[in-house]
């Protein structure tokens, strides 16, 4: 018997289709209404750092070089107090086989779905993740499938998004490109189900532990490099996955003290479901509309329990501007002669504001870079804003305003991240779960001092404080 298409139909069967897809049954790591085994759910990948380390070297991904940015350390202590102005290296992940960190995540999950025998692969995403499974389903002879969320209302695209399109194309993926609104998750398990591929999902455990190696490289590199693990390392922030793999992985080689600093783009006020709102963003990739929502939430993804889960490892979480991350960008190409961006250079712009806190023999490292051209380069990112109604000037970046304005820096002194309310984010995660169950277990006590990186007392005076507030 046919299955019914409709919207309802398709979203009621979600569950059944993401396990058929996955290969997992994640029914068996639930521990009650609120906890689940997180940590089994990652050991059950079945491949170590080492492992995945190995897997990803056959298909040219990982051992990316770090680099010290000599110049642009010199200017940051230009503007730090006296001792200050840490070394700021970056790990050039644009040296990965399809530009961009992503690649970790798509070598694990592609060569597990050939393992199983699946015929193809399937993501949901407008960023580099499409282009990098592509990539590895290319190079391990797979069909691939790439669902975008790329276009307004009126059929207009951001030119970052549509550069990816292009890139996943080029490397022989079938591109589903969707206007903004609900049919994203949808239509990806409606093709899921129609084609039974592997969903190489962002937030599948597989792509979590690929990205361990990362974190697991910076440590052992800066290590080797000078004779210490990293002070801090800033991870960007969207979905969770970079600073829940890379954080994973810096634990890993040994280096527990290293603090990770989450960096998002400041886009508040501006509502990502919202056609209005879509092409008012002058950067798409590691904004707070993402990156806040899967802090506190971060179960909002196409697998039934998400690996990526952030605020399990961020330390803090700082925002900086549109403007702040070009000119930045800029600021990369023209001191150090590498033309990177706009993702990693988030964490760059942060890094360079960081660094001005923490003591000159310190060393702060920028997770990543990613390559960039075409419609993922500043000057067509300026010129879509203008065409959009955003003023573009030189000024204060304090003075941005998400989609009325872009404000690049006149001065890189002006360059300042801001510290968003991590403690907020902790409280509204623990908020959700109550509303799963009002009276959580001692498990489910445990559990979300883990989830959110503080204490079984943190968690008690937290739930105390809402149920006198309701």
């Amino acid at each position: 018997m046919a299955l019914e298409k409709d919207y309802d139909s398709v979203m009621g069967r979600s569950n059944m289709i993401q396990k058929k897809a996955l290969g997992m049954d994640y029914d068996k790591y639930e521990l009650g209404s609120i906890s689940f085994d997180f940590e089994k759910l990652m050991a059950d990948v079945g491949y170590s750092v080492e492992d995945c380390a190995k897997i990803e070297a056959e298909t040219a991904v990982g051992n990316t070089p770090l680099i010290e940015l000599r110049n642009i350390t010199k200017l940051a202590g230009k503007y730090a107090e006296p001792g200050k102005g840490a070394r700021i290296f970056i790990k050039d992940e644009m040296c990965n086989a399809s530009g961009s960190f992503k690649a970790r995540r798509a070598a694990i999950a592609v060569h597990e779905a050939k393992k199983l025998g699946y015929k193809g692969v399937m993501a949901a995403t407008s960023g580099n993740f499409g282009a990098a499974v592509a990539s590895q389903a290319a190079m391990q002879g797979l069909k691939c499938i790439i669902v975008q969320e790329c276009y307004d209302s009126k059929g207009i695209g951001q030119p970052e998004i549509i550069e990816k399109a292009r890139a996943c194309e080029a490397l022989g993926a079938e591109v589903i490109q969707l206007t903004v609104g609900p049919e994203l998750f949808y239509k990806f398990l409606e093709v899921l189900e129609e084609t039974g591929y592997f969903n190489a999902s962002l937030y599948s455990p597989y792509g979590i532990a690929g990205v361990e190696t990362l974190g697991w490289e910076i440590a052992n590199q800066t290590k080797a490099r000078t004779g210490k693990f990293p002070a801090a390392v800033v991870c960007t922030q969207a979905g969770g996955g970079m600073i829940t793999g890379t954080a994973r992985g810096i634990k890993k080689a040994g280096a527990t003290k290293t603090k990770i600093i989450g960096a998002s783009i400041d886009l508040f006020g501006l509502h990502m479901a919202s056609d209005e709102d879509f092409n008012k963003k002058s950067c798409t990739t590691g904004h707070t509309g993402f990156g806040i929502p899967h802090a506190s939430n971060p179960d909002i993804s196409d697998t039934p329990r998400s690996a990526a889960r952030a605020l399990r490892y961020m330390d803090r979480y700082v925002t900086v501007t549109q403007g702040e991350v070009m000119f930045t960008t800029e600021m990369l190409a023209n001191l150090e002669g590498l033309e990177r961006g706009p993702a990693g250079n988030t964490c760059l712009a942060a890094a360079f504001s960081l660094a001005q806190e923490f003591p000159k023999d310190e060393i702060i490292v920028v997770a990543e870079t990613e390559y960039t051209g075409a419609g993922k380069h500043i000057q067509p990112q300026l010129s879509f804003a203008r065409d959009n109604g955003i003023e573009i000037r030189f000024g204060d970046p304090s003075e941005d305003i998400p989609g009325t304005n872009l404000i690049l820096p006149s001065s890189p002194k002006l360059i300042k991240c801001k510290d968003a309310d991590i403690t907020h984010m902790r409280e509204s995660l623990i908020k959700r779960a109550l509303k799963k169950n009002a009276h959580p277990t001692k498990e489910d006590i445990s559990f979300l001092a883990a989830e959110t990186n503080t204490d079984e007392g943190f968690v008690k005076e937290t739930i105390k404080k809402l149920l006198n507030s309701c």
